[in-house]
């Protein structure tokens, strides 16, 4: 595979990242979510850009902010994250450990989305992900790889979409 680094790798990525985003949040909306964006993407893109490239926890801000009732939950959506040959998903190693101080911090369920709307958290990555080799694209950092048949069902996590929900009346 060859390195897609720089502004083009970075544009698509984020083009990928922002889609999931609106899917999840639309998803979750329409199960009575009230939702937020947050993390790197609803910062300045040159805040961003400089986030980045520190080593702060802070860049692993989560994408989202969902508040059903009294109970408010972070999500990171994990776009382009799951590789289709191997049925595993890849979260950067790094991204756990602060994923993990993020829950701690701030007392609130920490949930990781992909494209499949499969869920996991940071706990059940750390605890069943495989440590996965370097990439050779994007940060060039080591990940975390799951198998997607640890998923658990969105509908399970964050309640039935509308569908499922008249069909059971």
């Amino acid at each position: 595979m060859a390195h897609t680094g720089g502004m083009t790798g970075w544009t698509a990525r984020k083009a990928a990242g922002d889609e999931l985003e609106s899917r999840v949040a639309g998803e979750l909306a329409a199960r009575g979510w009230a939702v937020s964006c947050w993390g790197q993407g609803a910062l300045p893109v040159a805040v961003a850009a400089s986030l980045r490239r520190t080593d702060s926890a802070l860049r692993w801000a989560p994408d989202l902010l969902a508040a059903a009732g009294d109970l408010v939950v972070m999500i990171d959506c994990k776009a382009r994250m799951t590789s289709r040959g191997t049925g595993r998903h890849a979260v950067e190693r790094a991204a756990v450990r602060a994923h993990l101080q993020f829950a701690a911090i701030f007392d609130l369920p920490f949930y990781y989305v992909f494209d499949n709307l499969g869920v996991l958290t940071p706990m059940d990555v750390r605890a069943v992900g495989q440590a996965g080799p370097h990439s050779r694209v994007g940060s060039g950092a080591p990940y975390y790889l799951v198998s997607t048949a640890q998923d658990r069902d969105f509908s399970d996590v964050f309640g039935p979409g509308p569908c499922k929900a008249r069909s059971a009346a």
